[in-house]
């Protein structure tokens, strides 16, 4: 059973979300080994650039004086318990999308370590305060999960997996999709936000029990 995923790597309710799915998983035993989750891109910044901008002062701007304090108050305390160390004084408003173009083609080419890259492009991002939107950083945060090196850089540079970026964006808004995370199935959301592990479980089941 497949489940598409739509998340953002500067999404702390997606950092969140994907370390409560593979928990909900984990909770299926056998059963989970039949699910397999697509990584699917939303940005939820088109207009940042790879110029690292102040992330305080970005999100105080867009939702009130204050608005960043009480977020990653609540947030830090929700990342402890799934293991998960928030550094949100790090953080940098930078873009996502030669970050989602890394995560779309180890998709592609290594699907095995799809996971991985995203797990530690969260990590670099949220607890590293990297610029995640510098091809050398995307270059070496690959390289440590075993991708080869030179081939991330060509890649990169070449502007490939662009248009898919895109057309993921586009179809998450056809689903009426307009935060992340994210889960659909069949064209569907099931589980919209960082639900908790319970809740997925449930939710998993469920759609286990259907597909048959």
């Amino acid at each position: 059973m497949q489940l598409d995923m739509f998340s953002d790597v500067v999404c702390p309710w997606c950092y969140l979300g994907h370390a409560r799915i593979r928990k909900a998983i984990e909770r299926l035993g056998p059963d989970g080994a039949d699910i397999s989750i697509r990584w699917r891109a939303f940005q939820l910044d088109p207009a940042a650039t790879a110029d690292p901008r102040d992330l305080a002062t970005a999100i105080d701007r867009k939702y009130g004086p204050g608005a960043f304090e009480v977020m990653t108050e609540r947030l830090g305390a929700l990342g402890a318990e799934a293991g998960i160390d928030f550094r949100f004084d790090r953080a940098l408003r930078v873009g996502t999308v030669d970050a989602h173009r890394l995560i779309q083609w180890t998709q592609a080419t290594q699907p095995g370590a799809t996971g991985a890259v995203a797990t530690r492009l969260f990590r670099a991002y949220f607890t590293e305060g990297a610029n995640i939107a510098e091809h050398s950083q995307l270059v070496a945060l690959a390289a440590e999960v075993g991708l080869e090196p030179d081939l991330v850089g060509e890649m990169l540079a070449s502007g490939s997996f662009a248009e898919q970026v895109r057309a993921d964006q586009v179809e998450a808004a056809s689903m009426g999709v307009g935060g992340v995370p994210a889960v659909t199935f069949n064209g569907a959301v099931v589980i919209p936000g960082a639900q908790d592990v319970d809740t997925m479980e449930l939710v998993l089941r469920r759609l286990l029990t259907k597909v048959g």
